[in-house]
């Protein structure tokens, strides 16, 4: 009974909170409002530990940040296509590595890997000089991924749980 429980207010929490937030974000500017579910996704399965929330949010950033440089830098190397995709992706992908690593105790490491591949995603078909707001629009959605959709839903859920649960001490 417990686990069907967990699954309803888990249901509710996910089938009301991200929708909230993608019906928000186009009026307040953002157009990269899925990019909260990826990083809400993350989040969670870090284990939903609010002591990792800023680490990883600050790994999304990192991440973020490393897209608009690798792209840029790609855009500038006097090589084909392929080989300066591979060169920025060899040689970012290795600072990534060794900074992350280096600074564990604030980035979490797959945040900043995984916010690097959203923000390639995302940007890469706009041109290395073209990004206008996006990496902003990206990194407000990573934080809302992690603050609102990650966070929020856990604590919606352990809120209505414990509503669930009071009528039942009562019972004799």
């Amino acid at each position: 009974m417990e686990s069907k429980k967990a699954m309803w207010t888990l249901a509710l929490g996910i089938a009301l909170l991200p929708p909230l937030w993608a019906v928000l974000a186009p009026y307040i500017g953002i157009t990269t409002g899925g990019v909260a579910l990826i990083c809400a996704g993350l989040f969670v399965a870090n284990g939903n530990q609010y002591k990792n929330a800023l680490k990883i949010f600050l790994g999304f950033l990192c991440g973020d940040i490393w897209a608009v440089s690798a792209l840029r830098c790609m855009g500038r190397l006097p090589l084909s296509a392929d080989l300066a995709l591979f060169a920025t992706l060899f040689l970012f992908g290795a600072l990534a590595v060794i900074l992350g690593t280096a600074f564990a105790k604030f980035i979490f490491l797959p945040s900043w890997l995984c916010g690097w591949a959203i923000g390639m995603t995302v940007l890469g078909p706009l041109g290395s000089g073209n990004f206008g707001s996006i990496p902003i629009q990206i990194a407000v959605s990573m934080f809302v991924g992690v603050f609102y959709v990650g966070i929020g839903v856990d604590l919606f859920q352990k809120s209505l749980l414990r509503l669930l649960e009071k009528p039942q001490r009562f019972r004799k």
